[in-house]
């Protein structure tokens, strides 16, 4: 019978040669390296930016190019006629730690809006909650919630929730206040477990 050579036996190189798993993490840390640092760096192999995804200053959210965050960050609206900051956060989720997780739950948002430059017209229809598949959901008011009004005057805040039967997993909360450009999304994570 023939064995194998010596060499295959072994499961990393000679002593103080790297073995496979070495080499593997020398390209993993290479590669997470290249990932940070510079806000400015982006592969010249992918599309050029069409949002903007900075987390190392406030982000700026136009129609052109919408801002997208998590769930929680400000996002600084810039349009034609009117600036205003927006936060979406959430969602919460009723049932967490339950032993059996369904498939689906309802989800609340809180939405706040300040720092308005002009009139700046507020609208439920103008939310979207985007799940993993692409389906389209426009939240509805909390029950008992009263609504916000149509305009947001400068300096004013206004603060409201928002309610939705979402997947379990991930979607994206836009906001468009002209019903065709979203200006601002949030990505977020629907877990009841």
């Amino acid at each position: 019978m023939r064995s194998a050579p010596r060499a295959a036996k072994r499961k990393g190189g000679r002593a103080g040669t790297p073995g496979p798993l070495c080499a593997l993490s020398a390209v993993l840390l290479a590669a997470v390296a290249g990932c940070g640092g510079g806000g400015s760096r982006y592969p010249a192999y992918l599309p050029k930016r069409t949002l903007d995804t900075s987390v190392d200053r406030a982000l700026t959210g136009t129609p052109a190019r919408p801002g997208l965050t998590v769930e929680g960050l400000a996002v600084d609206v810039k349009t034609r006629t009117f600036a205003v900051s927006i936060t979406v956060s959430g969602p919460v989720v009723p049932g967490e730690g339950l032993p059996n997780q369904p498939p689906s739950t309802t989800c609340t948002w809180t939405v706040t809006m300040s720092s308005a430059t002009a009139d700046v017209p507020v609208s439920l229809k103008d939310f979207h909650a985007v799940n993993q598949y692409g389906a389209v959901t426009v939240p509805t008011l909390v029950p008992g919630e009263h609504a916000p009004p149509s305009i947001l005057r400068r300096g004013r805040v206004i603060s409201f929730q928002l309610r939705a039967y979402q997947l379990v997993g991930q979607g994206r909360m836009q906001w468009a206040p002209d019903r065709r450009h979203a200006v601002a999304i949030w990505d977020y994570e629907v877990e009841n477990d």
